[in-house]
């Protein structure tokens, strides 16, 4: 890492999340933002809805996204690096196309991305840089003089990432009866995604079965159950199972699904299963229903004693890790020769996401990309 802390040649951060409603009269428009052109039908989405409704309508990512962005202020102020950060949802104000209108208006001319997913694949990197581009598109048809954005690499193997899960595994270990500590599995839970769209995440070279994305989750999932071995003398055996699925029946999606997961460990004898959520950055809806409401109560059908360990959110090593990134891609950015942080075997993910990475279904502009149509 470098010695000064200089962001240059960047003068913001843009923090861009998925966005969620915050309150019920913002469920359907929220939902009806996120499957815009797929023809869903409104009475359809009140259905899909009703996992918002459970929890008064409001999702926890906004909130969960101020605190973010409050630890990253803190944190870059306490270090002496001089960078503002915003915030800007694709899919629920505040909007990314009105953040970056607001960074043009502020002055801000080289953006540096952080997206709140951590890893390879079209959902989670390629649908974020089509949504700047489309973004940056419209700022053009305004007229305004564009930025150039540049997106943070994944940070899946980052130890700011990684460290915060394993005491999370660790905690909910300790919360287990003792009678049962010590021969609980863990399910390392991910968002289950098309397995087509796994085989082709992440660069060319990577494509094949299940690509990067599935290959930086077991990464992870690696990571995590050697320090809990290192950590307690206990060897727990685990796997990577999958959740949220939301796509037609005929279509293949990673497996196994978490509640089928559970059902098999429990026929197998298993005293008790710690859940995971390695795919997410925080505690939003996806975790708080799949995880701690619909996987809890399966859990309890089966007898099965389950908890569920945190996520990162905002703690101050992520921050801390996300300042890191930053320095590391300016440095890159001036053409100074590091080394860049990261656990395991896999090593740092590429700045830059290279022609081929993570392929739409159907071709469109994506920013911050080696194929990007804005320099």
């Amino acid at each position: 890492m470098p010695d000064a802390l200089d962001a240059t040649p960047y003068d913001a951060l843009l923090l861009l999340s998925f966005g969620g409603p915050e309150g019920p009269d913002d469920v359907v428009p929220f939902l009806e933002n996120v499957t815009r052109g797929r023809g869903i039908p409104k009475e359809r989405l009140k259905e899909v809805g009703q996992h918002y409704f459970q929890f008064g309508g409001i999702s926890p990512i906004n909130g969960q996204n101020r605190a973010l962005l409050k630890a990253l202020r803190e944190d870059f102020a306490e270090h002496g690096l001089d960078l503002p950060v915003y915030w800007g949802n694709r899919n629920w104000a505040p909007y990314l196309t009105d953040t970056l209108r607001e960074m043009v208006a502020d002055g801000r001319r080289r953006i540096l991305v952080l997206a709140t997913s951590a890893y390879a694949s079209y959902s989670g990197c390629r649908q974020y840089r089509e949504n700047l581009a489309d973004a940056l598109a419209t700022l053009q048809a305004e007229g305004l003089e564009l930025p150039r954005v540049g997106k943070l690499r994944h940070y899946f193997n980052h130890p700011g990432f990684v460290e915060p899960m394993i005491d999370g595994v660790l905690r909910s270990l300790a919360d287990l009866p003792e009678d049962v500590r010590d021969g609980a599995h863990i399910a390392f839970s991910t968002h289950s995604i098309p397995t087509a769209a796994a085989d082709t995440s992440g660069p060319v070279e990577a494509h094949g079965e299940g690509g990067a994305y599935v290959e930086e989750h077991l990464e992870v999932a690696q990571l995590i159950a050697d320090a809990v071995r290192e950590r307690t003398g206990v060897d727990h055996p685990w796997r990577l199972v999958y959740q949220s699925r939301s796509g037609a029946p005929h279509i293949p999606w990673l497996e196994p699904d978490i509640c089928d997961h559970l059902e098999e460990r429990h026929a197998a004898g298993v005293p008790a299963v710690v859940m995971a959520p390695i795919g997410f950055v925080s505690d939003h809806m996806e975790v708080l229903y799949d995880l701690d409401t619909e996987a809890t109560a399966k859990a309890r059908e089966l007898g099965l004693p389950v908890r569920r360990s945190a996520t990162v959110g905002a703690d101050p090593r992520f921050a801390a890790a996300v300042r890191e990134l930053i320095l590391e891609r300016a440095a890159v950015e001036r053409g100074q020769d590091i080394t860049p942080c990261a656990l395991g075997t896999l090593g740092a993910s590429h700045h830059l996401c290279p022609v081929g990475c993570c392929p739409a279904r159907t071709p469109r502009p994506a920013a911050a990309g080696a194929d990007s149509p804005y320099a």
